[in-house]
This record gives structure tokens, C-alpha cells and sequence, in this order.
């Protein structure tokens, strides 16, 4: 058992902006295992996945970011899954963009989703997949940036950061150790 959740926000206004970007990636780690969205439970859209014979939930919360916490709970609890067998995936501010990071664990940053996941769950012990957003030339607040849409100069850099996160993600569904994960994606 393994659950991949992609935090972002439900909705067409959201679709394109940068706090969507686990969304995006969660989608492409189901396309790569052959699953869709299919269901509404644990206030998510979810779908399945095997791997090795082991199911794998891929969730998109529609809790909106800022309750995301919520329908990680609650996914956990009707899994029967431990924090170690969970794997978030978000947008970071503090990382540049296109780059991603893995850690097995650790804090939430400045980002209200992680925050509310640790809340919820009350545990830093879980990997997570941070896809960077920070672009130095843009100075907006930190509210108004992570809302805005993805410029179309940079759709092809964001593309290829979800899907580097989805195959990492796949791979920490198969089993792989996250320092093995972390040394073959980070960067």
C-alpha cells in the first residue's frame, strides 16, 4: 500500500497556476500507471493503481490547499496507511523554478498546505516531492504569485519538473528507498 497525494486546488480558475502543481504531477504519475480518476472519497479525487501487486492511491484533496490536511487524514485512515507509506507532492516558493527536491521528511516551509497536512496528521514523517516555483524575476507577494497562472514561456520547464516528480513518486511507490530517490531525481 501506497498513497501519492498531489495538493493544489479544485477548480477551472485554478488550473494553470502555480499551486497547482502537485495536482499536475499527481496526474501524471496516474497516467504513468495506467490509472484514472475515477472516484470521489475521503473529500479527494482518487484513483488506483498496482504495483508488484501492492495498490497505490493517487489523490487530488478538494479540500482546497489550505485544509488539504483534512483529506490527507482521512485517505490515511481508510488505507490503513502509515506516514511512511505516503508521499506529498506541492509547489515550493522556496526552491527555483523547474527544480525538484525529495526529502523523507521535515517541516512545512511557507507553504499553508503542508502545514495543515502535518496538523492533521500530526507528523513531519512522511516524504514529500517539492516542485520549485520561485522565479527572481518576478517580485509579487507570495498570495498573489502562487494564484497567478503559469506564463507559456515557462509551461515546458513546469511539464518537465511534474514529470520527473511523478516518476519520482512512482518509485518511491515501488518501494525504493528515499535516499535512493533522492540521490536519482534532487536537483
Amino acid at each position: 500500500m501506497f498513497i501519492i497525494v498531489g495538493l493544489g486546488n479544485p477548480g477551472e480558475q485554478y488550473l494553470k497556476t502555480f499551486h497547482n502543481m502537485g495536482y499536475i504531477a499527481v496526474g501524471d504519475a496516474a497516467n504513468l500507471l495506467g490509472a484514472k480518476f475515477k472516484k470521489r472519497e475521503c473529500d479527494s479525487l482518487v484513483a488506483e493503481a498496482h504495483i508488484n501487486g501492492e495498490k497505490v492511491i493517487l489523490a487530488k484533496p478538494l479540500t482546497y490547499m489550505n485544509n488539504s490536511g483534512v483529506a490527507v487524514k482521512q485517505l490515511l485512515a481508510k488505507y490503513k496507511a502509515t506516514p511512511q507509506q505516503l508521499a506529498i507532492i506541492y509547489d515550493d516558493y522556496d526552491l527555483p523554478k523547474g527544480s525538484i527536491r525529495i526529502r523523507p521528511c521535515g517541516s512545512a516551509g511557507t507553504h499553508n498546505g503542508m502545514r495543515s497536512v502535518i496538523a492533521e496528521t500530526g507528523t513531519q514523517d512522511f516524504a514529500r516531492i517539492r516542485i520549485g516555483i520561485r522565479d527572481a524575476a518576478v517580485d509579487v507577494p507570495l498570495i498573489n504569485y502562487v494564484l497567478s497562472n503559469v506564463r507559456e514561456e515557462d509551461y515546458a520547464l513546469f511539464a518537465a519538473a511534474c514529470t520527473k516528480a511523478a516518476q519520482a513518486a512512482a518509485e518511491l511507490a515501488k518501494g525504493e528507498p528515499c535516499e535512493r530517490v533522492m540521490t536519482s531525481f534532487n536537483g
